[in-house]
């Protein structure tokens, strides 16, 4: 079977979905946007209520449950939150928060979120796009928001999830001017010129089924208005337009590869390699001596010739030669091969095939793993023309078109809110204007009269004129007038019935915009009615717009992570911070000393993360009842008035912070008790400073008293010590005069009796 071209294909499938069910559904849910812009009659209706002399006007119970509606999912721009994967990812997650602000403001997408929930309300489904802006910031490119028109969006009509995840496809078509779309897309000039299209019998198709059911005045596909060209000033030519995004299994190889050391760590390697070498063959040098030295012994001894001499050293010469090399190469190769890395990349098959084929590439793959990922495929037609087809980017692999729906089917044809609302307000619509007609007819009189009887032309001028003299010709009757029947009580009752029914249907009631008879006279009482009163519209936030808003982040990650991948600044407006501007940066190269850049300090592209919605944070905030929170949680001590100042309403928070706040005052009061503070610690440390000075003279005075007072003793000690040596010593010294004489004297004997000795010897002889 021959492959069907694309753009036969995209029109093979916008006939196949714009079948019965799918034009009927808008055909239902553009009436509910019919009736809440107050365009409740068709033009049989009007004709026909101005013939019977009946009033044509509406009272629009409808626009006010809209209106509110909106308000309470619009109150607040939605907040993301983003959950790190990975413990090194928690910084760069955190920029996510930053980075969809940006996105939000740079898309002015409070505006398009207010459209969509009010699609989604008045149509049922309302929807918001991602794109990206390639002309923006310079031709780097920035991710924004659209929002799409419901009723130009086509799915899969076998979808049965909330937010389409399982459609096999969803379409965008639109009948644009040609000069439009060349304004869109001048890349495709020449392609867009040359396309045709087969509008016209849509046109008639169109304009035959008008009358069959109402059109809306704001929106209609075929208007001449839309088909001026803007440079001539003439009508341009209308032509099909298709954006198609289907969801493909493309074929990826998950490669791992070894990724060699730079040049850089090769010569340190070398190095170390050649220093632990040298040591080496010093040590070998050493041990080939040793060998030697025995060798030449066993020669000396005869226990080796000369020739086997001279063979063995050559051979250890030659081994030892070996050995080192071989060494050199097995620690190179080691060394080499823990520094090589094994890393592994994603490319598809189409890519690797391309690659596989370059020798430098095949060597270091180390293994490769083929799979199928699921991606988003884009084609662009025009006419009968292709524009573009793409495979976007890995990163993405959800649909960019989100729908928010109002009450969810199971399919993709939803109810709006307005829907269930149209019968009743038909009803109150019919019933003030029978109770308008009957008044009318009971202030201005019909009459019966016969023909000739009056004048009907002052009649008619001057019946319901106050005191008015209505002449009849002689001999006739008078006219009779003819009173309008009284209407039912039941009337009445089915008005306020009717009302009651609406706001009962739409969950929203008169004390929620401010009816002061159905209000409760207590502020707290107030505050229950206002969270048991939106009981029902949280349930739809809940489980309709806050799912959307979890798809939205998520696709807006993916998005801004495939496409700012480069060095990017961003700065982001705090309207209600004191900081009035922030500054994210994300991407920032990481530079070596020679200047080259070897990595990325928050790497926004390669982070791994997950991305859900603040719960409730689009939701209003009752005002006074947050703010008396407040004034309680601060008179607790929880929080400061500064946090209280930060969420109120007044001009100038900043400079009355600076005045008033409590820090503030308490900055002065601890700024004047330092000071008090440093001058008693001045006092203290003199005081101190001479009390030590004190008790150290003190002590000096009684060490010197002391001092003085032993001296003294010592001297008296030393006098009377003195005293005694004298006397000591002149006992000494008469006594050793005494036993001097008494010496002399026995040597004075001594020596006469030796004398005597002598002489009598020698007078024996």
């Amino acid at each position: 079977m021959p492959k069907i071209k694309d753009v036969d294909r995209v029109h093979q499938i916008y006939e196949l979905v714009s079948n019965y069910t799918r034009n009927q559904w808008e055909y239902v849910n553009q009436k509910g946007f019919d009736f809440s812009n107050d365009n409740q009659l068709s033009e049989q209706e009007r004709v026909a209520l101005e013939e019977q002399g009946m009033p044509t006007f509406t009272i629009n119970r409808i626009m006010p449950v809209v209106e509110m509606l909106n308000f309470y999912a619009t109150a607040q721009n939605p907040r993301w939150q983003a959950i790190a994967v990975e413990g090194s990812d928690v910084d760069t997650a955190a920029v996510f928060s930053d980075i969809a602000d940006y996105i939000w403001d740079l898309s002015d997408g409070s505006s398009m979120y207010a459209n969509c929930v009010n699609d989604s309300i008045t149509k049922s489904i309302g929807y918001m796009m991602v794109d990206v802006d390639a002309n923006s910031d310079n031709g780097m490119g920035d991710v924004v928001l659209k929002q799409p028109e419901p009723f130009d969006v086509y799915v899969d009509p076998k979808s049965r999830d909330i937010l389409f995840k399982d459609a096999a496809f969803i379409l965008i078509r639109k009948v644009l001017p040609k000069e439009h779309i060349k304004n869109m897309f001048p890349q495709y000039t020449s392609k867009i010129k040359a396309a045709n299209s087969n509008i016209n019998a849509e046109v008639n198709l169109t304009e035959k089924s008008t009358d069959a059911y109402q059109k809306d005045f704001s929106y209609k596909d075929i208007d001449e208005a839309e088909s001026i060209n803007g440079y001539t000033g003439e009508n341009d030519e209308l032509i099909e337009y298709f954006e198609l995004y289907e969801k493909v299994r493309v074929a990826h190889i998950n490669v791992f590869y070894r990724k060699p050391p730079d040049k850089k760590t090769i010569s340190q390697i070398k190095k170390i390699v050649e220093a632990e070498i040298q040591q080496r063959q010093e040590e070998m040098a050493v041990e080939l001596k040793e060998t030697t030295l025995q060798m030449q012994q066993a020669l000396q001894s005869g226990a080796m010739i000369q020739e086997r001499y001279d063979l063995e050293l050559k051979n250890l010469q030659q081994e030892m030669s070996g050995q080192i090399e071989e060494m050199y190469n097995q620690m190179f190769s080691k060394m080499i091969e823990d520094a090589t890395v094994i890393e592994n990349t994603i490319v598809s098959e189409k890519e690797f095939k391309i690659l596989i084929k370059d020798k430098k590439f095949s060597d270091y793959v180390v293994d490769s793993v083929k799979f199928y990922a699921p991606r988003i495929r884009q084609i662009t037609v025009v006419g009968d023309k292709k524009l573009s087809e793409k495979v976007l980017p890995q990163s993405i692999t959800e649909y960019p078109i989100v729908p928010f729906h109002y009450k969810w089917t199971g399919t993709p044809y939803p109810v709006s809110a307005v829907s269930p609302l149209i019968g009743k307000q038909r009803e109150i619509n019919k019933s003030h204007q029978i109770m308008v007609h009957n008044a009318s007819l009971g202030f201005s009189l019909r009459w019966m009269y016969e023909e000739g009887s009056v004048d009907t032309d002052y009649w008619e001028k001057y019946a319901s004129s106050p005191g008015a003299l209505l002449p009849i010709r002689p001999g006739a009757a008078p006219p009779t007038p003819v009173q309008p029947a009284p209407l039912s009580n039941a009337f009445f009752t089915i008005v306020q019935e009717g009302k009651g029914d609406m706001e009962y249907l739409a969950g929203i009631y008169s004390s929620m915009q401010g009816d002061t008879q159905q209000q409760h006279e207590t502020f707290r009482g107030m505050l229950a009615l206002d969270e048991y009163g939106t009981r029902r519209i949280k349930q739809w936030l809940n489980n309709s717009l806050e799912p959307a808003l979890r798809q939205l982040g998520r696709v807006v990650k993916q998005y801004s992570q495939a496409i700012y991948t480069a060095h990017k600044v961003f700065r982001i407006v705090q309207p209600n911070a004191i900081q009035d501007q922030k500054d994210v940066e994300i991407n920032v190269p990481i530079y070596n000393d020679l200047g080259e850049a070897i990595g990325k300090f928050n790497d926004y592209s390669a982070a791994k993360f997950d991305v859900r919605i603040v719960s409730g944070s689009t939701l209003p905030v009752n005002r006074w009842a947050y703010i008396a929170e407040l004034k309680e949680l601060m008179q607790m001590g929880v929080i400061d008035d500064i946090a209280l100042l930060a969420e109120t309403d007044l001009k100038n928070k900043e400079n009355i912070i600076k005045r008033k706040s409590l820090y503030s005052q308490l900055q002065g009061q601890v700024s004047s008790m330092e000071q008090q503070l440093k001058d008693q610690a001045g006092t203290i440390e003199t005081l101190e400073r001479q009390l030590v000075q004190a008790g150290i003279k003190g002590k000096v005075m009684a060490a010197e008293v002391e001092i003085s007072k032993r001296k003294e003793q010592a001297k008296t000690g030393i006098a009377k010590d003195q005293l005694t040596t004298e006397a000591k010593h002149k006992l000494l010294q008469q006594s050793m005069a005494q036993n001097v004489d008494n010496a002399n004297q026995r040597m004075g004997i001594e020596m006469d009796k030796v004398i005597n000795d002598l002489q009598n010897s020698k007078t024996e002889d």
